[in-house]
Order: structure tokens, then sequence, then C-alpha cells
């Protein structure tokens, strides 16, 4: 019954561009007061087949009263564009004829279907209108219901709220806002202890600090539930402990001794994390056993800089310190990865950061990459097929040339006009983007860091900002109440 509901949701929505065009707030009015309607008399458990047949019937009537609204949907070959770019170069990992029997579920799709849904999703880029990030019709409604205010009002964050100092004089690599949570804040060090921080209730305190690693702590990661987080560190272990009274629960040393580098949970089961090294492996371990997951590894190009799942847990991006981005198949019953892609970015340049987002998977079906690399430029891909294919969508000017830096997707991007990302600087600022706008991108800017700022991160209602930086200061930025 919800899923009819929001479908007749989403085609009114579709149509109320046509409502008042000279009146956008009466649209947002109405388009809220439907959601509440539909919503309540979704509750009452009417007949499915008479729901449908009212979705039908209030389609004909819309169509008749402004006219039949063309697909987004359709595709044309004329309108596909292939590049070929040192940015945008794919690679495929082809293996002897001996080996295609091993990953021959990999290959239950042909090379040919990878490749026609690729330029089926190009094609609808190249036939979105002007001003739509996403291909998908239903987003609508969420605008609809987020109102029309600007990019700007929604990211105007200025106030500082509060300023953390316990790590001074070491830089603070990655910071944190707890799963869904408002004011729970976790950083790493490269003192080699974390801090879990609390914003409510006043004053912001330190609440735990987490001691045991012998050498700089490089990443961590938080667990769905947020009561476990995993780090990773230049000592070559990864320990995973208590968030509420700061115990470390196990340690488990890198069997070559290595560095650990970056780590990440497997977003659809907590009890599987992905390591990282110095010595260019990345490895899928198992933190309740604390041992290796048999055919999770696989050997990169370079140091293991990053990583980051998409949201169904299926592919793994990697990125090096010698300037590639690898996909990887991740196999959910056995924790397997399969290489699939390559991507060489810029030969050379480390891979800093990486962030995969589906937009809002419910509505927005249009998967990207964000990517910090050491081009002074932040760089935005879309992702084109089931292998984790790239294709460089846009690039936004930064300075970057050496040190870590890291950028997010805005939680709530899609239910605003407009879509949002946000990265640290090496001139000490943190840098708002709007990812649609062509000319003059920077939405926001906040300065009062003294020296290159390294992460950021957004608590859950986009409330507050978080930003850490190389001299060990983190902020807490407030949005401007408007």
């Amino acid at each position: 019954m919800a899923a009819i509901w929001q479908q007749v949701l989403a085609v009114d929505a579709r149509y109320n561009a046509y409502r008042t065009p000279t009146f956008p707030q009466f649209r947002t009015q109405y388009i809220r007061r439907r959601s509440q309607l539909l919503r309540e008399n979704a509750k009452c458990g009417f007949e499915p087949g008479l729901r449908r047949q009212y979705l039908r019937l209030r389609s004909q009537l819309l169509a008749l009263r402004y006219g039949p609204l063309s697909e987004q949907s359709s595709f044309r070959a004329s309108s596909v564009r292939s590049s070929r770019t040192t940015l945008d170069r794919m690679e495929d990992f082809e293996e002897d004829p001996r080996a295609q029997g091993a990953r021959g579920h990999r290959r239950s799709v042909s090379r040919g279907s990878y490749q026609l849904q690729a330029q089926m999703n190009r094609a609808v880029y190249d036939e979105r209108p002007p001003g739509s990030l996403v291909p998908t019709s239903v987003a609508e409604a969420s605008r609809a219901m987020a109102g029309d205010t600007t990019l700007s009002e929604n990211y105007a964050f200025a106030g500082m709220h509060h300023i953390f100092d316990q790590h001074v004089d070491s830089a603070v690599p990655r910071l944190q806002f707890a799963n869904d949570d408002k004011h729970l804040l976790a950083c790493c060090s490269l003192d080699g202890t974390l801090s879990i921080m609390t914003l409510s209730p006043p004053p912001p305190t330190v609440k735990v600090t987490l001691k045991g690693h012998a050498g700089p702590v490089t990443d961590f990661a938080w667990s769905l539930s947020n009561d476990i987080i995993v780090s990773t560190s230049k000592d070559g272990t990864l320990r995973i402990w208590n968030t509420e009274d700061g115990r470390c629960i196990r340690e488990v040393a890198d069997p070559e001794g290595s560095e650990l580098l970056c780590c990440t949970f497997q977003p659809m089961n907590n009890n599987l994390t992905v390591v990282g090294n110095s010595k260019h492996h990345l490895q899928v371990v198992n933190i309740s056993t604390g041992k290796k997951v048999k055919g999770g590894s696989s050997k990169l190009t370079g140091r293991v800089l990053s990583l980051s799942f998409d949201a169904p847990g299926r592919i793994l991006w990697a990125g090096d310190d010698r300037g590639s981005i690898f996909s990887f198949l991740f196999d959910m019953a056995t924790g397997k990865l399969t290489k699939a892609k390559r991507l060489v970015v810029n030969e050379g340049s480390p891979i800093s950061s990486i962030s995969a987002r589906s937009w809002i998977s419910r509505e927005a079906r249009d998967p990207s990459l964000l990517v910090n690399t050491c081009v002074n430029k932040l760089l935005l891909y879309r992702v084109v097929d089931n292998e984790g294919t790239l294709q460089l969508k846009r690039s936004f000017p930064i300075q970057h040339g050496s040190q870590p830096l890291h950028s997010i997707f805005c939680p709530l991007m899609s239910f605003r006009q407009g879509a949002c990302v946000v990265t640290g600087s090496e001139d000490a600022c943190v840098y708002f983007f709007d990812v649609e706008r062509n000319t003059k991108a920077i939405v926001n800017k906040l300065q009062g860091h003294s020296g290159p700022v390294l992460d950021v991160s957004f608590n859950c209602d986009e409330s507050l900002l978080a930003s850490s930086d190389a001299t060990g200061m983190v902020i807490i930025w407030r949005r401007e109440q408007k």
C-alpha cells in the first residue's frame, strides 16, 4: 500500500511545476499537504486494486489537464559520448581461459550487457533537463517537500559551535559523526590515540579516549550500531574498541607486519572489515574471530590509502598512492574479492579519499564517486555499470598537492534544490561546492583553521559540520538559523 501512495505523490510532483507557476510557495504547500493526506489514507487499508485504479485515473486526468510529460528514460544512441582521456581510462582484468571457470559467476551478465548498461546510464545524463541532477522524476517529490530555499541558505555554516584541541600538535587525519546521530563524534590522531566526543548535553566534552596503538592512527570506522569502532595504525595492528567504555576488545596484527593505512566496514555485514596496508595489499578480516577471510585479499599497484563500498556492499573501490582506483566485486556469501576494473586518475598522484553515494537510494538512482587526489582538484565520477566502471563527470579546483585530504557528500543532498559536496583543502579552508553549477560552484567557504584541513563530517541532520586539520584542531561549525 505504501508503494502505491508514493507513486501517486511522485505523479503529483512531476506535474507540480505547472500549478500556479508564479506562486512557488503554493506549490510547496500543496505537495506537502498531498503527502500528508496520502500517508493518512494509506493507513486506512483500502483495497490495493482500488488504489491502483485511482493512480491510473489521476495520471490520465493530470495528462489531460497539463499535457503528457516526456519520459526521461528514453535512450538515443546518438546522444552517447565516449571519452578516452587519461582521467577516464578503465582497464579490464582479463585472465587466461583456464581461470574463467573459477570466476564464471561474475560473468552471468555478458560484457556486451555491461557496455549497454553503461551507454544507457550515460544517455540518461545527456537526456536530463537543465537543473536536474538525478535521472528519476520521483526525486522531485523530495525536492518539493524540502521547499524552495537556495543551496546557499541550506549550507550557511559560519558560527563555531566548539573547538577541540586534545590532539594539539599532532595531525587529526580522520573524523566522523556516529551513524544517525546528531551529537556523537570520533576522531583519530597521529599521536596514537582516538577520541570519542559528545556535543550534548552542553558543554561539549571528550567522552572517552581510546589508547593502545603504539604508532600513529591512520583511519577508523563506526559500526552501524555505533557500539564498536575499528581503527588502523602504522604500528601494524587493527584494533576493535568498545565505544562505551573505551576498552580494546581485540587486536589483529597484520601478517606481513606492514603499516595499516585504511579500513572500512562491509555495510551489510559489520562482522567483516576491509583493511589496506603499505605493502599494496587489501584484506577482508572477520573481526569476530580476528582471522583473514579466505579469498578476501588482493594486491594493488601501490600503498592502499582509501576505501569505499557502494550502499548495497557489492562493489568496493580502493585507491593507492600511485594514482589508481581499483573496483572489486564483493561476494556477500563468502567475503571473497574479485578484481574488476582499474582507473588511472593521474599517474603518481595519491588517492587520499573515496566516497561512494547513491544520492538517495530510494529515489535518485545515480551512483557517484567523490575522489580526492593530489592534482589540486576534487573529482566527481559517475558509476556506469555493475563492475564499478567510472566516468569523470566534473572537477572542482582546490589546493591539494601532498596532504591526505578527504571530502564528503552532504547527507540530505537530494532533498534540497541542487546538490552539494564538501572538502578540506591545503589552504586551511573548508569548501562547499554545488555539483550542478557550471560556473562559480563554490557555495560556502569556511575559514578558521591554522593548517591544512584534512577531513570533514556532517551530523545526520546537517545542523553541525566537523572539520579537522594538520595541527590537531577539530572545529564544530553550526549552521546559521534563518
